[in-house]
């Protein structure tokens, strides 16, 4: 809290300062970077075949064609205005270059696009990719230092900043950093020291930045001891501006937990996909997670504030504005994950979207904080049986509902594609003294150490739900049942589409009328990455990051991650 005292003592000295017009970055030199005793690993950059300073790589971007964020728009509506690709003619789409990367990974990268140039992560690598024809500009890889205990080997993507000294791009590091590079070059530009790794906090969120700053936050909420932030960092330098505690440790909000104790501290509240803004408020919406441990709720008796929600700050001061709390007391790892959408519904009703775990879509009323529907969308049983000691199965289970992908919106049918994971968990508990504390691992409260987060059902009994559902009034308007679940991106566009794609490999293209299935490619390669859609040229393009490599959380194989370009002939 002392950093956010600081971050909003600036910011009001700014603010007195300002003339109208300035940019208030312009006062912050004072700020500081976190004091950094550990040195950061190795990085470097390789040169591709397509390497080159054009100058299209920094220049503004074009909402007409370019794909600029992990979820396109601030805010989040992962629409896309090109409408070359139609229903009537998306069976002709056929693939124009493939780029592998060379790495099994867990393939769960939102690739973005800006000035014809693709930029998609790994743990560890960066890839620069010609978005027309594949070929790579550069890669830049990081080493960790040191490696984290416990690392699910993910990073779901970058952000993209024109600053004053060139086009930069931000991202996350699994041994607890944030760094830049430059978008031309892959050089690095800073990296700096985020969160602690010992304790098992790691970055694998897609920032967003706007106005000079870079917003990312913390995951590692079901580690002992880890609880979320949220920070805002200088895109020129690297300074933490602010930073918010999204478990609080005064205030009003601190009064909804149970005092702490060295057994059992406060835990959770972390965030892990990525952010929502409201450029014209100056807010930024973050979802967060469970609280932790995250099976014992009789431990952290109460609401648990500020888990379980969608939380709205002042982006430039990191001050509390609104709190949209959509679970409480849940003891399933029901995070509320994916980055929320900000709709104005044909209704005019002012609207937060969001899908969780748990799920739902939830339909809120931004002025107000109401809850105007909770709109099922995958399979709901058990959700309210205590967990027991020799087993509890409930649905959705813990990686179960809407994941890292949330959902996308289309103006013109005002309705709501929400891609979600139908599969159960059992999971057996332990008593509260059993409870075993150690930094960096998973502190659930699961009686079952190898099995921390419990057992998933047979890949039998695992499927997925895509769901059409009505923006104002949360009504379904059709679903279609996938053999496997959904975790990819979906992605609607002007062409009256939908895309998504399952851990079959099948990419599907879907009438946003009734959910016929206009278009199917299979990859080869289960997919969990993002789907989106740009224009080179005036050609448009669908591009899809497959190849989900996870045999322990995710029970799939994969070949090398691949990104699939594909356009009409």
């Amino acid at each position: 809290m002392k950093q956010l005292r600081h971050a909003m003592t600036a910011a009001i000295f700014v603010g007195a300062m300002c003339a109208p017009g300035c940019t208030y970055l312009q006062y912050l030199p004072f700020l500081k970077s976190p004091v950094d005793t550990r040195a950061k690993g190795v990085s470097s950059t390789t040169k591709g075949p397509a390497f080159t300073l054009d100058v299209r790589a920094s220049r503004a971007i074009d909402p007409s064609a370019d794909w600029p964020a992990y979820n396109n728009d601030p805010t989040a509506h992962r629409y896309s205005v090109l409408a070359q690709i139609t229903v009537a003619n998306v069976a002709s789409l056929v693939p124009v270059c493939r780029f592998v990367t060379g790495e099994q990974t867990p393939m769960q990268s939102g690739p973005i696009v800006v000035g014809g140039v693709m930029y998609l992560t790994s743990a560890t690598n960066t890839y620069a990719v010609d978005a027309a024809t594949c070929k790579l500009r550069w890669r830049h890889s990081y080493v960790y230092s040191p490696k984290p205990d416990y690392d699910l080997k993910t990073n779901r993507g970058v952000a993209y900043l024109d600053t004053p000294d060139g086009p930069r791009l931000f991202r996350g590091a699994n041994d607890g950093r944030v760094y830049a590079l430059d978008a031309i070059t892959g050089r690095e530009v800073w990296n700096i020291l985020a969160g602690d790794v010992k304790k098992g906090e790691t970055f694998p969120a897609a920032p967003v930045a706007w106005h000079g700053l870079v917003y990312i936050g913390n995951a590692g909420g079901d580690n002992y001891a880890v609880t979320g932030r949220m920070m805002a960092f200088d895109a020129r330098t690297g300074a933490r501006v602010w930073s918010f505690d999204l478990v609080p440790g005064s205030g009003p909000a601190n009064l909804t937990w149970p005092a702490e104790t060295n057994r059992v501290p406060r835990g959770g509240g972390t965030t892990w996909t990525s952010y929502t803004l409201d450029t014209l408020a100056s807010a930024i919406y973050v979802p967060t997670g469970n609280a932790a441990p995250d099976f014992l709720q009789e431990v952290r008796e109460g609401d648990d504030l500020y888990t379980y929600s969608v939380i709205g700050l002042d982006a430039r001061t990191g001050a509390l504005q609104h709190v949209y709390q959509l679970l409480k007391r849940d003891f399933h790892d029901w995070d509320v994950a994916a980055a929320p959408l900000l709709v104005t519904t044909q209704e005019h009703r002012q609207i937060i979207a969001e899908a969780g775990k748990d799920g739902h879509l939830y339909g809120v009323d931004r002025e107000s904080g109401k809850i105007l529907y909770s709109t099922p969308v995958t399979t709901l049983y058990n959700g309210t049986t205590p967990l027991t000691e020799a087993g509890t199965r409930f649905c959705p289970g813990v990686q179960g509902g809407v994941e890292w992908n949330g959902p996308a919106y289309s103006p013109t049918m005002n309705t709501l594609y929400v891609g979600s994971v139908d599969w159960c968990s059992t999971v057996r508990i332990d008593p509260p003294d059993k409870l075993k504390n150690k930094l960096g691992i998973p502190w659930t409260g699961s009686a079952k150490l190898l099995n921390p987060f419990g057992v998933m059902d047979s890949l039998s009994k695992r499927r997925g739900w895509l769901t059409a559902v009505g923006a104002d009034d949360g009504a379904v308007k059709w679903r279609y049942a996938s053999p496997t679940p959904l975790v990819a991106g979906v992605t609607a566009t002007a062409g009256g589409l939908v895309f998504a794609a399952d851990l079959d490999g099948n990419i599907l293209g879907f009438d946003q009328r009734d959910g016929s299935i206009r278009f199917r490619y299979n990859t080869g390669q289960p997919i969990g990455g993002g789907i989106v859609s740009y224009a080179v040229s005036g050609k448009q393009y669908i591009a899809v990051a497959s190849g989900l490599d996870a045999p322990t959380t995710w029970q799939t194989k994969s070949s090398a991650a691949t990104v699939v370009v594909l356009a009409l002939p």
